[in-house]
């Protein structure tokens, strides 16, 4: 069993990736029209490109209620890797990237969370 494929919900599907692709750094794999969606995939160009993240349209209403109360309550939808928190905290500030949390110690890992500009908090670890 593999993963091959995970998505984050985004209300906005062109904002999410320009900002998913010129801010984070990943490559747009797919985009596959859909009627008024689309299937749109981006990978990382430090990972494999068959592990694909879905930027998935909220077409379903719960998913709009679920993604604000995850919001809301400061729970990250999803987490990246990086090799050096601190140095792409500061990249990403200067791209005026709103973040929640500054690189912090948890444990093992160093945390830091941001907004994705598509309604998502997005936790950034480095172990």
């Amino acid at each position: 069993m593999k993963i091959k494929l995970t998505s984050v919900m985004v209300d906005d599907q062109d904002k999410a990736l320009k900002f998913y692709t010129e801010v984070l750094g990943f490559i747009k794999e797919k985009e596959i029209p859909m009627g008024e969606a689309k299937w749109l995939t981006v990978v990382s160009p430090e990972g494999p490109n068959e592990i694909e993240l879905l930027l998935e349209p909220m077409g379903f209403p719960p998913a709009k209620v679920y993604q604000k109360a995850l919001f809301e309550a400061g729970i990250p939808a999803t987490a990246f890797f990086v090799d050096d928190i601190q140095t792409e905290y500061e990249r990403m500030k200067k791209l005026n990237v709103v973040f929640r949390s500054a690189p912090a110690k948890m444990g093992p890992v160093v945390v830091a969370v941001f907004e994705d500009t598509c309604g998502n908090l997005i936790q950034l670890c480095q172990v």
